[in-house]
C-alpha cells in the first residue's frame, strides 16, 4: 500500500537531497548557516555579510526557500528569510552520523579554510562529522588534540590543525548539539 508522503514537510528523500546539495555547495551551506545565525535577515543584508553575487544569492535563497530549509518571515519589501534547523540522521552498516547545522556550517567554511577542505577531502563528510565532535569537547576542555589524534587515528598535528579549524564553528554551535 502506498503512502502519502508527511504534511509536516518534504518526504525524506528529498529531504536527503536537499541536505547533500548544501553538503556539496560551500556557498549554499554559508547561506544557510548565515540565516540560522543570524535570521531574519533581507537579502541586501547578507549580499553585505557574506560577499555572494546578488543574483546567486537569490537563487540560492529561493532554492532553500524551495527545500522548506529557509521561509520568508516578512512579505513586504524588503523580504525577511529565517531558516530553520536541520537535523537529519542516517543510518548504515551499523554506523549512525547526524547531519546539523554545525556540520552545515563546517562546510560551509571550506572554501575559505584550506585546512578544512583538505580534512575532508582526506576523511571525507564523515570523518568532519566525527571530527566536529571532538572540536565541541576540545572547546569545553573536555579532549586535547592528544586525545581526538589518538581516537580519530590521526597524528597530532592533523589533529590540532583541524580542532583548531573548527574550533570557531564548534564555538558558535556550542548551545545546540554538534
Amino acid at each position: 500500500m502506498a503512502h502519502s508522503p508527511p504534511q509536516s514537510g518534504r518526504p525524506p528523500i528529498q529531504q536527503l537531497q536537499a541536505v547533500a546539495d548544501l553538503l556539496d555547495t560551500p556557498t549554499l551551506a554559508r547561506l544557510y548557516a548565515h540565516i540560522l545565525q543570524h535570521g531574519p535577515v533581507t537579502v541586501s543584508a547578507v549580499i553585505d555579510a557574506l560577499d555572494i553575487p546578488q543574483g546567486t544569492t537569490y537563487d540560492y535563497i529561493q532554492k532553500l526557500e524551495t527545500t522548506g530549509f529557509v521561509e520568508k518571515t516578512r512579505e513586504k519589501r524588503p523580504c525577511e528569510y529565517d531558516a530553520e534547523a536541520i537535523a537529519l540522521t542516517l543510518s548504515t552498516d551499523g554506523e549512525t552520523r547526524t547531519i546539523t547545522p554545525a556540520l552545515i556550517a563546517a562546510v560551509a567554511r571550506r572554501d575559505e579554510d584550506e585546512d578544512i577542505d583538505i580534512y575532508i577531502e582526506r576523511h571525507g563528510l564523515d570523518g568532519l562529522a566525527v571530527v566536529l565532535e571532538y572540536a565541541a569537547e576540545f572547546v569545553d576542555g573536555t579532549v586535547n588534540h592528544r586525545i581526538a589524534a589518538r581516537e580519530l587515528d590521526l597524528s597530532p598535528l592533523e589533529a590540532e590543525i583541524i580542532l583548531q579549524a573548527l574550533e570557531p564553528v564548534a564555538t558558535e554551535y556550542a548551545h545546540a548539539a554538534v
